[in-house]
């Protein structure tokens, strides 16, 4: 039972690391902090900054028109 423990415990780790990594590279394309991911592990907070970032003004492209 102690060792399913351990190989449960690394595969969250893992799954958390491949799901985490393609929201930070993301949100940092969009021109924000890659700590907004954080967001997403607050409940309601987490849907409201889906909607921020999709209609906000993102300044990744503000810094490519220029």
């Amino acid at each position: 039972m102690q060792a399913f423990g351990i190989w449960y415990g690394v595969l969250v780790v893992v799954m958390m690391i491949v799901m985490l990594y393609p929201q930070v590279r993301i949100i940092r394309r969009a021109g924000y902090s890659g700590w907004w991911f954080l967001t997403m592990f607050v409940p309601i907070v987490n849907l409201i900054m889906i909607w921020v970032f999709a209609f906000a003004k993102w300044p990744a492209l503000d810094r490519a028109k220029q």
